[in-house]
């Protein structure tokens, strides 16, 4: 049933997870790669192209209302100077690494577009960092499924030692709540 839906929509979900901030969507779709349910290089072409289109829309909002934008989410204003700084002292690669940096995958183009940046010169350094972004987060997924599958004959033992473990700190945590409920009954 899983591995259907998968199948139906799978390149879908990375569209849209890639659209927006996509990293475990991207990660998910590459070990669903390597297990066979999506074509890998599909994977990263929808990925690269939704995230190229996504970059591109937040640009052009923050390039048309960034102001009212930065009015209404003030976490926005709060990433306004880091990008803006990274913009000054690093301008291409600022375009192409903002979505590889935590919190400004939305944030980063907004600003970009607010700081004055032209249309060509960042959909140029966009589609370049989607070009890369894509495929190291599908590959990154691909290699997660290639570990699983060597470590697949250790995971049942190391799944026993956690559950194990699992259910000696809920036996503990008990315990020490028992013992804490008849203390504060004693007499002092």
């Amino acid at each position: 049933m899983l591995e259907q839906w998968i199948h139906d929509w799978g390149y879908a979900a990375v569209a849209v997870g890639a659209f927006a901030e996509g990293e475990t969507v991207l990660l998910a779709a590459g070990y669903a790669a390597h297990r066979g349910l999506l074509h890998w290089g599909l994977v990263a072409a929808v990925a690269a192209v939704a995230a190229t289109l996504g970059d591109q829309f937040f640009y052009w909002i923050g390039r048309s209302w960034g102001a009212r934008v930065l009015a209404r989410f003030p976490r926005l204003a709060v990433q306004f100077p880091r990008v803006e700084s990274l913009l000054r002292r690093y301008p291409h690669w600022a375009i192409i690494g903002v979505r590889f940096l935590y919190g400004l995958r939305i944030a980063g183009p907004i600003i970009i577009g607010m700081a004055g940046v032209t249309p060509g010169r960042f959909a140029l350094f966009n589609t370049l960092g989607a070009l890369i972004w894509a495929p190291l987060f599908a590959g990154l997924g691909w290699m997660f499924g290639q570990a699983l599958s060597v470590l697949s004959g250790q995971v049942q033992r190391v799944e026993m030692g956690l559950l194990l473990l699992l259910i000696l700190v809920i036996v503990a945590w008990r315990l020490v709540a028992i013992h804490r409920g008849r203390r504060g009954q004693e007499p002092h």
